[in-house]
């Protein structure tokens, strides 16, 4: 797996977004939530992910979209380390839920500590 977040990995469907939502488990490992789905795509990636963080805790479009730029750039350099050994295909949603503006480490730190808590539950 490389090292890029290309346009075929980003999830953008509302109908799978939504059904994401409803039928998806979730795993915390604060300040970063995962919402996940076991599902099939058309493409040949591994992963479909998103990212998001909370309005009412962000009101300001610059910080929001900060969080989501460092959100993207840790996930786009740990997701060959994690998701390589995947069999199967998933769709992803990373939240932010913390109400502090972070660092890069904090949210390294905490999305490793997150996928080690999906593997641990998926397998």
């Amino acid at each position: 797996m490389k090292y890029t977040y290309s346009k075929k990995e980003k999830l953008k469907s509302k109908i799978l977004i939504d059904q994401l939502f409803t039928e998806g488990q979730s795993v915390s490992a604060f300040p970063l939530r995962l919402v996940y789905l076991g599902i099939t795509f058309n493409d040949d990636v591994i992963a479909k992910t998103g990212v998001s963080v909370s309005k009412r805790n962000f009101k300001t479009a610059v910080d929001r979209n900060r969080i989501k730029r460092l959100l993207r750039e840790v996930y786009r350099l740990n997701k060959a380390t994690y998701f390589n050994n995947l069999t199967t295909q998933h769709a992803f949603m990373i939240l932010y839920i913390g109400k502090e503006k972070p660092t890069f480490t904090q949210i390294e730190t905490s999305m490793k500590r997150l996928f080690e808590k999906f593997l641990n539950k998926v397998s």
